[in-house]
């Protein structure tokens, strides 16, 4: 059986305003942008999926390395208690990822790539100067450069303990 999202009208006031299709988009957009930039491909689409509770809670988003250097599987064994709680924030944003994914499509903030994965279709897009907007949008681009340094997506749900 399918599931579908509900309603907008029917959402509640917080979530539909911080897990909108268009942050959403945006967020896959930068990550997308800082993937392509460290292998000249396309994020593979799985990868919005771990990028966007990375980013999107504050904890982690905090806790992430500032440099490309710190490998992943380091970076999880120096933070269990975000690594435990992110197959859980994974699992709650599927429906919301999925939405920013067909919204960034369809109104061409994102464009499949070789490969099925997805490219952001407007280039150097920057964030505005809104505080938490402008972080969540650095870090998803610095999120996408430090997940290709990983040979497959699979390594990256493996390290993060996410399932699908």
């Amino acid at each position: 059986m399918m599931a579908f999202m509900t309603e907008w009208s029917a959402r509640s006031g917080v979530p539909a305003a911080l897990l909108n299709p268009a942050l959403m988009a945006a967020v896959i957009a930068a990550a997308a942008s800082g993937y392509d930039r460290e292998t000249n491909a396309a994020l593979p689409w799985p990868l919005s999926f771990v990028i966007a509770p990375m980013v999107l809670h504050r904890g982690t988003r905090e806790a992430l390395p500032s440099s490309l250097a710190t490998h992943l599987g380091v970076w999880v064994s120096r933070q269990p208690v975000l690594r435990a709680g992110l197959p859980l924030r994974a699992q709650a944003l599927v429906g919301p990822v999925r939405e920013g994914l067909r919204f960034g499509l369809r109104y061409g903030l994102l464009e499949t790539g070789p490969g099925g994965g997805v490219r952001q279709a407007i280039p150097r897009l920057r964030p505005p100067d809104a505080g938490d907007l402008r972080v969540i949008l650095t870090k998803a681009t610095f999120a996408g450069r430090w997940v290709s340094r990983s040979e497959q997506p699979a390594t990256v749900f493996a390290l993060l303990g996410v399932t699908v």
